[in-house]
């Protein structure tokens, strides 16, 4: 064999197993996501139920993903900072998260100019489901629905409701009841669901939209009225009655679902690694427990259900909000 001969083949050697490292050295890396800490947006203040629930959900991460998840709260506009974060500031490599609520960022995606949409927003799980509940102070002499209604009803815009900021559930679930009812009803945003619950228990507002979660930690010092969903909460507030047993058809539009979503560009295998992962996070029965403990209720959803139910409330709410102002609401809200 000649020596040009067996340079060739040694070339062609060469590059079958540089070929085959390479290969491998691709298979590897793919297979090492994660292999850092995941951030974790939550767009409400600490203490709230989100940044409550999102700890708990996410604290066993390094047991289902192979690595912790790191929360980090960016409050501010009732979600509006925290998610433009992730959108315009986050990586696509998988690493940067952010915890949603639905419908919050979906009602503010139609009604503000945000940087955020369905289109660039990917979502991974679903850990919770919050529904809105009508809330008064203790010493209230509302005890029911109707005694609240009949009361706006003979006083129109003189009942105000607190609730955790513009075009969030809350906001979402007075709506609703001024258009069942025929009332006109004052809405009070606030920063978040703790001041919204504050403003109940100090007496700023007559009564409020709040967290079943929330209010069901505080419901030594609240009367609930009733809760904006299809059924009861048997597990944890069994005599409080939906709007619709108590002859409101409102339905569950207003609940607040909260889970985990990522901005768009990241690579379907790792989004279906973050989704596996998180699912079985999520049903990880320590999760579980210290959910029920703090009287969060648990509704485990994965990638594929959530894209249907986002696109669901996305109908629901530009139905919902045709021919609403958010300038005309917020100058409304400031009066």
């Amino acid at each position: 064999m000649t020596n040009k001969r067996l340079l060739q083949e040694k070339k062609l050697v060469t590059g079958i197993v540089a070929g085959a490292l390479l290969a491998t050295s691709g298979a590897t890396l793919a297979e090492e996501y994660p292999s850092n800490p995941v951030n974790v947006t939550v767009s409400y203040s600490a203490g709230g139920a989100t940044d409550f629930q999102a700890r708990i959900a996410t604290s066993t991460a390094e047991t289902h993903l192979g690595v912790p998840m790191v929360i980090v709260n960016r409050p501010g506009a009732g979600g509006q900072v925290g998610w433009n974060y992730l959108v315009q500031n986050g990586k696509d490599d998988g690493y940067d998260l952010a915890a949603y609520n639905v419908p919050h960022f979906i009602a503010q995606s139609i009604m503000y100019d945000t940087h955020y949409n369905l289109d660039n927003l990917e979502p991974i799980a679903n850990w919770g489901v919050d529904p809105a509940v009508l809330i008064v102070g203790r010493d209230s002499p509302f005890d029911t629905i109707d005694d609240l209604v009949e009361y706006a009803e003979e006083n129109p815009g003189r009942v105000t409701v607190s609730g955790a900021g513009l075009f969030v559930g809350h906001h979402i679930a007075t709506l609703q009841l001024e258009n069942e009812a025929g009332i006109e009803l004052k809405y009070v945003p606030t920063s978040g669901g703790v001041d919204a619950l504050r403003f109940v228990q100090g007496g700023q507002v007559m009564a409020g939209f709040n967290n079943l979660s929330d209010a069901y930690r505080s419901q030594d010092r609240l009367k609930i009225l009733g809760i904006a969903d299809l059924k009861r909460d048997e597990e944890f507030l069994p005599d409080v009655p939906t709007f619709q047993e108590s002859g409101y058809d409102i339905d569950d539009s207003s609940v607040n679902f909260r889970g985990l979503m990522t901005r768009s560009g990241v690579s379907e295998d790792k989004l279906e690694i973050l989704s596996q992962g998180a699912v079985e996070m999520f049903n990880d029965e320590e999760v579980k427990a210290k959910m029920k403990e703090g009287g969060s209720p648990m509704r485990v959803m994965d990638r594929q259900e959530l894209k249907e139910m986002w696109q669901e409330r996305q109908a629901y709410l530009e139905e919902l909000f045709a021919g609403l102002d958010a300038e005309e609401l917020e100058a409304a809200a400031e009066d």
